[in-house]
Formats: structure tokens, sequence, C-alpha cells
């Protein structure tokens, strides 16, 4: 890079900042939406919540069915 280049540019630096802290931000985000670990420790709570009576049949199974999609999406 050029002084011309770096010089002209530096006004932007802030803002490469920003999209920087963002793609980090997003990227913790992704990687605690698809942890299997934590999509594990979720289908136990749902099934605890079934047993529970706390959730019904059918909304335990869409929460379940959304869960190991993620946990598919992780594996691909």
């Amino acid at each position: 890079m050029g002084l011309l280049t770096g010089l002209l540019g530096l006004p932007l630096a802030p803002v490469r900042g920003v999209l920087w802290v963002a793609e980090q931000v997003r990227d913790q985000a992704e990687e605690q939406y698809y942890d299997p670990a934590r999509i594990r420790a979720h289908l136990d709570r749902v099934d605890e919540a079934r047993r529970a009576g706390e959730l019904s049949e059918a909304e335990a199974t869409e929460l379940e069915n959304e869960l190991l999609q993620r946990l598919m999406v992780r594996r691909q």
C-alpha cells in the first residue's frame, strides 16, 4: 500500500474497524447457535419440559425438529 493510498483510505479506517467487529460478533453468534453441545442441552431441556407437561407433544416435536436441523447444518 502506497503512502497516497494509505492517506486516502485513512478516513475509512473506523468503518473497516466496525465491519471487522461486526464480522467477529456474527462468527461467534453462529458458532454458539450451531454448537452441538448447546443443541443437545437444549434438546434435553425440551424433553424435560415435555415430561413435566410444560410443552405439548406438538410444541416439543416442532422445537426438536428445529434443533435437529441446526445440528445437521453444522455437520455439513
